[in-house]
């Protein structure tokens, strides 16, 4: 990519902003699509309006988003995450941009050198990046305290964070509100009955001669497949029942004050059958299946109780110990833990006995090492193929187009970023369902779960699998053979694909953020669904439902930014500003739809961090190792070893957080004795290092 492509990108990008701004600012005046710039308020029962001052200011919502208090917003843990990682870009910034950006622009080894950002084609850039330094150059040393200083800005943010979120969960359990979940356990791997005993009275029978003080009742779960699908097929004639009145009575005018009764055929998809009139079709229906029903229910109450139960204590400290009691000497049975909230509870994997979900975990595992693997084949593909050289290679015949100047700047400046979003937007979806078929108890947990695979995946997959993707074709035999060579490979890819990252960066708060803030597609959606498909007030509500931020997909991207900044930070710290504009607009983003917009399904009160924690550990060591690979491979300075101890105490830093700040709360199937308060040294070895371990892989 040249100079001119990287600015049309960087200026195509700003445009769009401004331009996605400005339709914000005007569009969220009107009262008709208040429901989209301000559902959160409006399902809370709030004025969308209130408190604020009709301007045509574009930067108006930021001072709004601002001057809210933590306790206004939702979605608190994942604010602080971006809040830190801006932190951590900012403090790095102040010392690597004034010290490392001089001390490369005053040398000249990219005169002598064929590193470059874009094989000598950007020079601009690269006299402002490492590649600029010559090889063995005293220079370098900058650069090795350049990733110390990150290294332990780092640090001390996530140290500053992780008691900041303590608190906030403090806070929160120290609430006055009640919350069912806090008076529940849930109990898996329940053993079969005794003869005679029904599942619920084996529960109730064992838990009152454990607890007989504080046990108060058991809930134990039923197969309710089939009541479901009776349940859903009311609700759906019900739906149908409530829209062929609104269009009866729309029919109804004074030349014809009967109106017309809508009608609909009962074959398959309402196009062949028997034609009947849809009001008294659906009375008829609905009046059928709730005797049968009331009788499923009864059925399953009865008859189809499961190896699973909630149950209930009559104090919050009661419900804490029984959590974190052995209940058996087995440990695939009589499994307890702390029940999650009701919203969040998959109760179709709660029946699932541990042995089933130790294979299903382990075959969700493999598929998804074997997705990471074979995904990578068409990512390193698409960031070969999409270069201007490929496409005249391969596709001959767009030569001529692509060689006019006017297309040749903008492929170059989006076509393979646009590709990399488009493959990117394919796997959420398939993630989560595999997360949930692990037997995951909770929504929240399955999130976490999904999100983790997705960070591992576009680590993996885009910022290596593009880093070195070009290379991947003309090298794979070598890698096959020698393995280790990865390192060496990666390290002299990172600097050439310093500029694609800039731009994709750029792509992402510019672009991304200008569409979560403008809404633009949910406001096309709304609107055309309004117009052609909603008759009744429930179906035009269902239409601007806001959903929850979309966890397994936002943090992994996230992440994704932050490891691409960090890895660049030293070697061309001029993404650093790029990084803290994504962050810092991030923010700002999040916290304005936080307020306005997002409505959680669940809250997990604070498990989301321990989560964001280590995720942003594995970026920093991914960072050191590749600089240690740079710097002592591709810049050949004898020194590079000493970057090793960071390496190190990276490692130490991310087992010492979780033994001071041990937190059971985080990992569903723990039921040894901890808390999130903070944790004394002396805590036994083999219960810190199970925490860690589970800490660090549960989620994958």
């Amino acid at each position: 990519m040249d100079f001119s492509s990287f600015m049309t990108s960087l200026g195509t990008s700003l445009v769009i902003f401004a331009l996605l701004m400005l339709a914000f600012t005007w569009l969220q005046r009107k009262p008709g699509n208040a429901v989209i710039y301000y559902p959160g308020r409006i399902l809370r029962g709030l004025d969308p309006l209130e408190g604020r001052t009709r301007t045509r200011n574009p930067l108006a919502w930021i001072k709004e988003a601002v001057g809210a208090s933590e306790a206004d917003v939702v979605a608190a843990v994942y604010l602080v995450f971006l809040s830190s990682v801006l932190a951590i870009l900012v403090f790095s910034g102040i010392i690597l941009l004034p010290v490392l950006l001089p001390v490369a622009a005053t040398d000249n080894g990219a005169q002598s050198t064929t590193d470059s950002n874009s094989s000598g084609s950007f020079r601009n850039l690269d006299k402002l990046a490492m590649g600029n330094v010559q090889e063995r150059s005293p220079r370098l040393w900058a650069f090795l305290f350049g990733v110390y200083w990150v290294s332990f800005v780092t640090y001390y943010v996530l140290w500053k964070a992780y008691k900041h979120v303590l608190n906030m969960r403090a806070g929160a359990k120290s609430s006055p509100e009640v919350k069912p979940e806090e008076f529940t356990v849930l109990v898996r791997d329940i053993p079969a009955a005794p003869p005679g005993q029904s599942m619920k009275d084996h529960v109730d029978s064992y838990f009152q001669a454990l607890h007989p003080e504080t046990f108060y009742r058991s809930m134990v779960v039923t197969d309710n497949k089939k009541a479901n699908k009776i349940w859903e097929e009311l609700k759906d004639y019900r739906k149908k029942l409530a829209r062929a009145e609104v269009m009866y009575e729309e029919s109804k005018t004074t030349s014809k004050p009967e109106g017309e009764r809508p009608t609909n055929r009962i074959g398959f998809l309402g196009l062949v059958g028997e034609k009947v009139d849809t009001i008294d079709h659906c009375n008829e229906k609905i009046n059928e299946m709730l005797p049968k029903l009331e009788a499923e229910q009864e059925i399953s109450l009865r008859e189809k109780q499961k190896a699973a139960a909630l149950v209930f204590f009559n104090s919050k400290p009661a419900a804490i110990s029984a959590a974190q009691t052995i209940h058996s000497q087995k440990i695939d049975t009589w499994t307890v833990m702390e029940a999650p909230e009701p919203r969040q509870v998959l109760w179709t994997n709660l029946p699932r006995k541990f042995y089933e979900r130790q294979i299903r975990s382990f075959v969700v595992c493999g598929i998804v090492f074997l997705t990471v693997f074979f995904y990578m084949i068409p990512i390193t593909f698409v960031s070969a193929f999409t270069t201007l050289q490929n496409l005249k290679k391969y596709l001959p015949f767009l030569k001529k187009i692509v060689d006019q100047p006017e297309v040749k700047t903008v492929l170059e400046a989006f076509l393979p970023q646009i590709a990399l979003l488009v493959f990117m937007a394919l796997l959420p979806t398939f993630l989560m369902f595999l997360s949930k078929e692990e037997g995951i108890p909770s929504e929240s947990h399955a999130v976490r779960a999904a999100s983790g695979k997705y960070f591992y995946f576009v680590v993996f997959n885009v910022f290596l699998g593009v880093t070195i993707g070009g290379a991947l074709f003309d090298s794979l035999k070598t890698i096959i053979n020698q393995p280790k060579q990865v390192i060496t490979l990666l390290g002299s890819s990172l600097p050439k694909s310093a500029t694609f990252f800039l731009t994709f960066v750029a792509l992402k708060f510019f672009v991304g953020y200008g569409l979560e803030l403008s809404r633009l597609v949910p406001l096309i959606i709304f609107h055309l669904k309004k117009r052609f498909l909603c008759k009744t007030e429930a179906e035009v509500k269902e239409a601007w439902a806001p959903g929850d931020f979309g966890y397994a997909t936002r943090v992994p991207n996230d992440m994704l930014i932050i490891t691409i900044v960090l890895c660049y930070s030293v070697i061309a710290p001029i993404i650093i500003p790029f990084g803290v504009v994504y962050f810092g607009l991030g923010w700002l983003v999040a916290r304005n739809q936080a307020l306005k917009v997002y409505v959680p399904n669940n809250e997990s009160n604070g498990r989301m961090w321990p989560h964001l924690h280590a995720r942003i550990i594995a970026s920093l060591i991914l960072y050191q190792i590749t600089m240690f690979g740079y710097i002592g491979i591709l810049r050949k300075f004898y020194y590079a070893p000493f970057l090793i101890p960071a390496i190190v105490i990276s490692f130490a830093f991310a087992y010492v957080c979780p033994l001071i700040f041990i937190e059971n709360c985080t990992l569903e199937n723990n039921t040894s004795p901890g808390s999130w308060k903070e944790h004394p040294f002396g805590v036994h070895a083999i219960v810190v290092v199970q925490s860690v371990c589970r800490h660090l892989l549960h989620d994958f």
